[in-house]
């Protein structure tokens, strides 16, 4: 006994929807996740990854199907079938997408919400929160002169310059100035970006972090490293001739080596004046 085509449709679609599930949940094409923003980003990801399997091989399997199934046979020189449409086809092929679109639109705001992402990009009073902490705190140990982030954990401030063809990094409480960004394992980092020039984009692919720096106009980000390593930093904003070659490298260090590179890379204090000695 055949099996009704309809019965048919239904466990093939639902072969299509699990087998799609399970490669967007087992299939991983990012990098390495290096920061506490990452699995947010990935949770999303593994969304849009389950669905975009799901329409390439149902689109893809239904077309295939198509061109075996009703291919013009050799001895067929007739006219094909007039049909007119199919009212529930275009209902249903019009309804579907619709809910997909709005069901990744809400969830893609929900991430890109818990990501910080609508917090204003110049929003100054943050940042001035953030320059009177650190003006309070010295650095000293594996403390660094850190300000207050958001959820109220120490973060340390770094200001970072963008221009043709480089990123500056700054640390403005021990006066380190250097072509690498160096930060403690586990510890919130909040930096202060601006432009000499043109528009740039900071973008380090295993934080899953991309913001643009405008001139004119400084933007923040705030991220916490999860684990330790070398991590290219990449300018995502075509930025003139060489910006192919805009690179440096974040360098996410265990606190204590943190420690010993501030100690290293610090300014030596000013030697004081020697007292006079009188009999």
């Amino acid at each position: 006994m055949p099996i009704p085509p309809a019965i048919l449709t239904l466990l093939l679609g639902m072969g299509l929807v699990l087998s799609g599930l399970w490669v967007g949940q087992n299939v991983s094409l990012l990098p390495v996740d290096a920061s506490s923003n990452a699995p947010v980003y990935d949770e999303l990801f593994k969304v849009l990854f389950s669905i975009g399997t799901i329409l390439f091989v149902g689109i893809i399997g239904l077309i295939v199907y198509s061109l075996v199934r009703f291919r013009r046979r050799s001895t067929d020189i007739g006219d094909g079938a007039a049909i007119e449409g199919n009212l529930p086809l275009e209902i249903l092929w019009t309804a579907v997408p619709a809910i997909v679109v709005l069901f990744v639109g809400i969830y893609s705001y929900d991430i890109y919400e818990r990501m910080g992402g609508m917090t204003p990009l110049n929003d100054h009073s943050l940042h001035g929160s953030h320059a009177a902490a650190a003006d309070s705190r010295t650095w000293a140990g594996i403390s660094p002169a850190m300000a207050e982030s958001d959820d109220g954990m120490a973060a340390l401030p770094v200001d970072v310059t963008a221009m043709q063809f480089a990123f500056i990094f700054h640390y403005p409480e021990a006066g380190i100035t250097s072509g690498e960004l160096h930060v403690p394992l586990g510890q919130p980092v909040a930096l202060t970006m601006k432009a000499n020039d043109v528009i740039h984009a900071f973008w380090v692919p295993q934080f899953r972090l991309k913001q643009d720096v405008i001139p004119g106009q400084p933007t923040l980000l705030s991220f916490t490293p999860t684990r330790t390593g070398r991590f290219p930093i990449v300018c995502a904003e075509l930025c003139g001739p060489y910006h192919g070659g805009m690179r440096s490298t974040v360098i996410v260090e265990e606190p204590e080596t943190f420690a010993d590179w501030v100690a290293k890379n610090s300014p030596a204090a000013p030697a004081s004046a020697p007292t006079a000695v009188t009999s």
